[in-house]
């Protein structure tokens, strides 16, 4: 007889408490409740099956990795905001140490090497492929019923490069341009000229005679005649052909989607080809509160698709800038591939035809708040009722609120706030560690109460 996902966590959960944590229990001591979570979290992850292992190369042997990768799962699931508080940490504490992987505290690493083996789990996208392996895992054969969509902004301590437009404007970049600039030279005083001597009377009485014309003079040019300036051009719009309104026969065609946007190239394109094709590098995003008002802050967002029980699905992480709906069908297709569910509860953003269509052909049902924005106003029929979700859409739409509680804890509990390195890789790899731990804490939940 085949166990349910219920039943699976189920006796996971009472190998762990009946047979796991008493003989640690032995040897570590009384266990807190941070080192469980940590020993949950570590025992349920597939992290050694991706992890490298350097035995047997040429060279001195590398330090080990797998201790340092749960090293990093740890600092997620303890919370620790810097790779300095988590040595601090391992050099104190001989319980964590222990569940890392090291027996004594000279056998912890520096923190260079943690800075290296972190690059190492950057570049190799360590995290997303220990994510995707327990998703399948543990989700693969479960029918979920809603997959909320949204993003957060996540602020990164970086600097972006500046675009041309604003190196332009930059009296510093106009110094350092293809144009060599060199100070005026200095002054030369000018030479004293001879003051005339008086005229006699003979010499004014005499008569002036025309002097002859040298021979190597220059002819005599005429004076430059001054150009008109060109008249001042008029502000505002240009005025267009007078007539009467063009008219359309049987009303207003409905528009038609333009083919080159990026939803649209995205329909035809496979799933590596989309993710490379979204903009990457760190930005400046603006968006708009509940409340009305602007924020704006430098880094990254992070999109991702949450399953009933807030277990994150799959994420993708792209420039602030970018507007939430250009991930949309990169998120569809890829939770697609790992489970099977029904529902894609959306908001306003992502209220766009090609979203819509791709969510169908993949035999889902997508439920999207309408967005209004300028159509209160209708030119073919005036005082037309907004669009509005139904009653049973507005029923299921309730549960989009769940991503929210994700965002939140992911930034309060496991390090979304406390963005240390530089550059997307390393950014995506911060934030799928904490993704990982937030992942096997709402696995567990699903099998005792909150």
């Amino acid at each position: 007889m085949k166990l349910t996902l219920r039943q699976q966590i189920t006796q996971f959960a009472q190998v762990l408490q009946n047979e796991l944590f008493p003989v640690l229990q032995e040897e570590l001591g009384e266990l807190t409740e941070p080192a469980k979570r940590l020993l949950a979290t570590l025992e349920m992850i597939p992290l050694a099956r991706f992890v490298p292992c350097s035995r047997g190369w040429i060279g001195r042997p590398s330090k080990d990795r797998l201790a340092v990768a749960n090293a990093f799962v740890a600092k997620a699931v303890y919370g620790f905001s810097t790779t300095r508080q988590l040595l601090d940490a391992l050099a104190r504490d001989p319980q964590l140490r222990q569940i890392c992987g090291w027996q004594h505290a000279r056998q912890v690493p520096h923190e260079s090497t943690f800075s290296r083996a972190f690059d190492e789990f950057a570049g190799m996208e360590l995290p997303q492929f220990v994510h995707e392996a327990l998703i399948r895992e543990t989700q693969g054969e479960r029918l979920i019923g809603n997959i909320a969509r949204d993003s957060t902004a996540i602020e990164a301590r970086e600097r972006f490069p500046e675009t041309a437009a604003a190196a332009d404007r930059s009296p510093v970049s106009r110094r350092t341009s293809a144009t060599p600039w060199f100070p005026d030279p200095p002054s030369t005083p000018a030479a004293p000229t001879e003051t005339p001597a008086p005229a006699t009377p003979a010499e004014t009485s005499a008569p002036a005679t025309p002097a002859a014309p040298a021979e190597d003079a220059a002819p005599a040019v005429p004076p430059a005649t001054s150009v008109p300036a060109a008249p001042a051009k008029k502000r505002g719009r240009p005025k267009g052909k007078r007539g009467p309104h063009k008219r359309w026969k049987g009303g207003k065609p409905k528009p038609a989607p333009r083919d080159d946007t990026r939803l649209h190239r995205q329909r035809t394109m496979t799933l590596p080809e989309m993710l490379a094709d979204l903009p990457k590098e760190c930005n400046i995003g603006v968006k708009t509160s509940a409340s009305g008002f602007q924020q704006s802050w430098r880094g990254y967002k992070l999109h991702w698709d949450v399953a009933d029980g807030q277990i994150p699905i799959s994420a993708i992480l792209t420039s602030a800038s970018v507007h939430d709906s250009q991930v949309a069908i990169p998120l569809a297709t890829m939770s697609t591939q790992r489970v099977t569910y029904l529902y894609e509860l959306q908001d306003s953003a992502y209220d766009a035809q090609e979203i819509t269509d791709h969510s169908r052909s993949l035999n889902h049902v997508p439920i999207v708040d309408p967005n209004n924005r300028g159509r209160s106003q209708s030119v073919i029929a005036p005082g037309a009722p907004k669009r509005e979700l139904s009653w049973a859409e507005a029923e299921h739409y309730k549960e989009r609120t769940m991503i929210e509680r994700v965002n939140g804890r992911l930034k309060d509990e496991f390090g979304g706030r406390t963005i240390r390195v530089r550059g997307a890789a390393k950014v995506m790899a911060h934030l799928m560690f904490g993704v990982l731990a937030l992942t096997v804490d709402q696995i567990l939940r699903l099998v005792k109460p909150v």
